[in-house]
């Protein structure tokens, strides 16, 4: 087989390094990819966004399949003209991955298909946005409609904090056309998860859960990020809470997805709220997670490329998992998410024989690797036991490693709970 997988980031690095694994994959390519990607991947110099040149290498290349990562491709068609193309490609079209494109899509979906999730009301008007907020009272959540990279949401603790976001996405425009309407929801308090699924239609496989840190700093403090580290499976989430969600928000998802003319084709990703009522969606995605997929992959014992022709194909993929734990720490440029400098020299840490590692936001000099994004790479290991996975990344990023410039959060994989004791 021949393989395209499209994207630059930790998760396209990660779906490339379990592609890398099977030997069905004779040529694999990546788009446009970044250095770190080069060991396992040819690289390929096309934008996400090129799609008459994406189409045309497949073409040139014969390409079995292709795997599209981000999701600004998705929303602006791609996978549209992979198919209209005659091409073979696991990812939804832009009208299934709406799911993930408006937030005010998404909650009219899941009231409509009677899928848990936290109530809300939408606005474009800022001042009627406020009277709700005042009315609702706080903690409260407010997002932005559109992608804004994993930062369009604020969880307001007080009116101030949530008129100032309100300020900011409606009248100052702090995220664009993403944030010309706001969704105002419910708070919902409980333990958050990742549950992601294979997904063809009405099909539905779904993958262990995963657990992400949002919050740039340790205690889950400072801004929202894209993840600053995660773990697989979450100890806490039961089966029966894991069974529950599948049938009740993933299935019920794909085949209303189905029912309204946009079926789905691709990984579908429930980020949810395990409640006292049971699980709640907070959002969906209509790809991979990031970080989540880091952690996840590496327990995977099929190999991926026939795990995806298998439910293209309308069969079991009879999904396998390693009886083990994966936990992965971001390191992120110092200023994430916020302004940060870029072309300083990424610390080394390649693998070892307890670790790996996930590049993502890296460029290459002739002295090494510089940086070239926020979230610059993964460090990630497994382990019998979370404890024991999260004692050898740990040991690594400790192990002298010059991380001047960077930073990464010293709790991922504990509670806050245990780490507020």
């Amino acid at each position: 087989m021949n393989v395209l997988v499209i994207g630059r980031g930790g998760r396209e690095h990660s779906i490339v390094k379990k592609l890398s694994e099977s030997k069905q994959v004779e040529s694999l390519f990546v788009a446009p990819g970044n250095v770190g990607m080069a060991k396992q991947a040819s690289c390929v110099a096309i934008e996400e966004t090129e799609s008459i040149r994406l189409i045309g290498f497949a073409k040139e290349n014969n390409i079995d399949l292709t795997i599209i990562g981000p999701e600004n491709p998705l929303l602006n068609g791609l996978a549209n003209q992979f198919l209209e193309a005659g091409l073979r490609v696991y990812a939804p079209t832009k009208e299934a991955a709406l799911i993930e494109g408006s937030k005010s899509f998404a909650k009219e979906f899941m009231k409509k298909h009677q899928i848990p999730t936290a109530d809300y009301e939408t606005f474009t008007d800022p001042e009627a946005a406020k009277s709700y907020i005042t009315k609702k009272g706080t903690p409260i959540v407010i997002k932005a409609d559109g992608l804004a990279a994993g930062k369009g949401v604020v969880v307001a603790a007080t009116k101030e904090v949530a008129f100032q976001a309100i300020e900011d996405m409606l009248v100052s425009k702090a995220f664009s056309d993403a944030g010309a309407k706001v969704v105002v929801e419910e708070f919902l308090t409980g333990s958050e998860f990742s549950l992601m699924a294979f997904v063809h239609g009405e099909n539905v496989y779904p993958m262990i859960p995963a657990r992400d840190h949002k919050r740039a700093f340790d205690d889950d403090a400072g801004p929202n990020t894209g993840g600053m580290g995660a773990y697989a499976p979450v100890p806490d989430i039961t089966d029966d809470a894991i069974a529950f969600a599948t049938k009740h928000i993933l299935h019920r998802a794909a085949t209303g997805l189905v029912e309204e003319g946009r079926a789905f084709t691709g990984i579908l990703y429930a980020g949810l709220m395990m409640t006292e009522a049971g699980p709640k969606v907070i959002e969906f995605n209509a790809r991979f997670g990031d970080p989540e997929t880091q952690v996840i992959l590496p327990l995977l014992k099929n190999d991926l490329d026939q795990v995806m022709l298998d439910v293209l194909d309308g069969k079991d993929p009879a999904l396998d998992w390693e009886e083990q734990v994966c936990l992965g720490v971001v390191l992120a440029s110092e200023g994430y998410p916020g302004p940060y400098a870029k072309g300083v020299a990424v610390p080394n840490v390649e693998a070892d024989q307890e670790t790996f590692t996930v590049y993502a936001g890296v460029d290459e000099s002739a002295s090494g690797y510089l940086s070239d994004g926020g979230r610059v790479l993964l460090v990630g290991a497994k382990g019998i036991t979370l404890t024991e996975a999260r004692k050898r990344v740990y040991e690594r990023l400790e192990s002298n490693v010059d991380t001047n410039g960077f930073f990464y959060r010293s709790d991922i994989g504990k509670s806050r709970e245990d780490v507020l004791k």
